[in-house]
């Protein structure tokens, strides 16, 4: 007895195929979403404490005018000095970065910066339980 080969179906192979790119864009749009949050988080943090925090805090502001315009210039104006102290005030608000590196995982960049208005931490802690 011979079984015969079927011939595939091509529309079941479109929609697989669908399946699998969506995915996978999904899954990339994920990944790049942890990577640029954690990036934003790392350079609030250097720049908080290394710049900010420091003696040097009188012309900290300075530095930071500068910091900007040389970044803008070579990566353009999502490092404008507003920006930058958003980063800052990132680094400020979720100050532990292991706490920080479980919640980047869950939420966007466009998460956090809904939360970082919110003056007291109970304010984003009952924020963040009730995106739960």
């Amino acid at each position: 007895m011979t079984l015969l080969k079927s011939e595939p179906d091509p529309s079941q192979l479109v929609e697989d195929v669908r399946l699998l790119t969506t995915e996978a864009r999904r899954q990339t749009v994920a990944a790049v979403n942890i990577e640029l949050t954690a990036l934003y988080w790392r350079i609030g943090k250097r720049i908080r404490t290394e710049v900010l925090r420091t003696e040097r805090a009188a012309y900290g502001e300075k530095i930071l005018a500068t910091l900007s315009r040389q970044l803008v210039a070579e990566f353009g104006r999502g490092y404008a000095e507003k920006n930058l102290r958003r980063l800052i005030q990132f680094a400020e608000a979720f100050a532990d970065e292991q706490t920080v590196a479980t919640l980047w995982r869950q939420l966007s960049w466009s998460h956090f910066r809904e939360l970082l208005p919110l003056e007291r931490t109970f304010q984003r802690e009952f924020s963040l339980k009730s995106a739960d």
